[in-house]
């Protein structure tokens, strides 16, 4: 009779240890997006510079964003997350209203292929900018990475 009391403990002991590991073997384990060290490309234009990033560069940048995102692509053909402003590459004379006022301000280009947005950003660095960013290769190029793009 004595031995009843402990395989009872025994038994309680089996149970948690059992649903112990059931829980533990169903927790959803998060993996992390690898990091990539931004260096980028600078190129030399006239009246200044900007600096070319891979997709997987700017997915890095993404994860801190400390920029004005915008996409330059007319006529809309989708956006990468976290875009701030839509201004047609040929417009950004006319619509410096809506760009940051202080021409320090760190600001990230893209379009479709890469070709506006190196056009933007040549435009931005006459009209006195000189933090300038682009994805080289655009959309294109993220998707290509497979890196996600909104409809």
């Amino acid at each position: 009779m004595p031995r009843k009391p402990f395989l009872n403990h025994y038994k309680f002991f089996l149970v948690i240890l059992i649903s112990a590991a059931f829980l533990s073997a169903c927790q959803a384990t998060i993996i992390p997006r690898p990091t990539v060290e931004v260096v980028g490309e600078l190129l030399a234009v006239d009246g200044g510079s900007y600096t070319n990033v891979s997709p997987a560069e700017l997915d890095t940048m993404l994860m801190s964003k400390d920029f004005t995102f915008i996409n330059v692509h007319t006529p809309f053909e989708g956006k990468i997350a976290q875009t701030d402003l839509f201004i047609a590459y040929d417009l950004i004379n006319q619509d410096q209203d809506k760009l940051p006022t202080d021409k320090n301000t760190k600001i990230v280009l893209y379009c479709r292929s890469g070709h506006m947005s190196d056009n933007a950003a040549k435009t931005l660095i006459k009209l006195g900018y000189t933090n300038i960013w682009n994805l080289s290769g655009g959309m294109v190029a993220w998707e290509n990475a497979s890196l996600s793009i909104e409809h």
